[in-house]
């Protein structure tokens, strides 16, 4: 006898990609004294929220002719999301490079350059933001409320 499939079950690389986000928080709240972010792991959080914008983008599309509302909510996130990257993209810059990152020149690479840095995926994640949101969505300022 099979058991019936659990609603959450629907989406499980969504569940452990929060499973493991939320497994480094924990493991980043019990270090003491905290350790401050470093250019690596910005990179690698940069990332995580380019690939949820690629899928917002994806569900707002798809939501919004049948259920205009929640397309807009979705929406909404979506650009909230961006906003969110480009902070995380600024604060990147402002870290000290460590002795590894000082490789990423062309010059100093055998193979070149890496494939996807943080500022292509930031550029490229703008031409997403640009082709679904005005200048005013991205002004506006958010507002939280249940529509229940």
């Amino acid at each position: 006898m099979t058991s019936p499939e659990r609603r959450d079950d629907a989406h499980p690389y969504l569940r452990a990609a929060s499973a493991g986000v939320r497994h480094h928080t924990r493991a980043l709240n019990r270090s003491s004294p905290p350790a401050p972010a470093d250019r690596s792991h910005l990179d690698i959080l940069h990332a995580h929220l380019a690939e949820l914008h690629r899928l917002l983008d994806h569900l707002a599309q798809a939501t919004r002719p049948p259920l205009p509302g929640a397309g807009r909510h979705l929406a909404e996130a979506h650009t909230r999301l961006w906003q969110a990257m480009t902070a995380i993209h600024a604060a990147f810059h402002l870290l000290p490079a460590a002795a590894a990152d000082s490789g990423c020149r062309a010059g100093r690479l055998p193979e070149g350059p890496p494939l996807l840095t943080i500022c292509q995926r930031q550029l490229s994640t703008g031409h997403i933001v640009r082709r679904t949101t005005t200048p005013t969505d991205l002004q506006r300022p958010h507002t939280t409320h249940c529509v229940r």
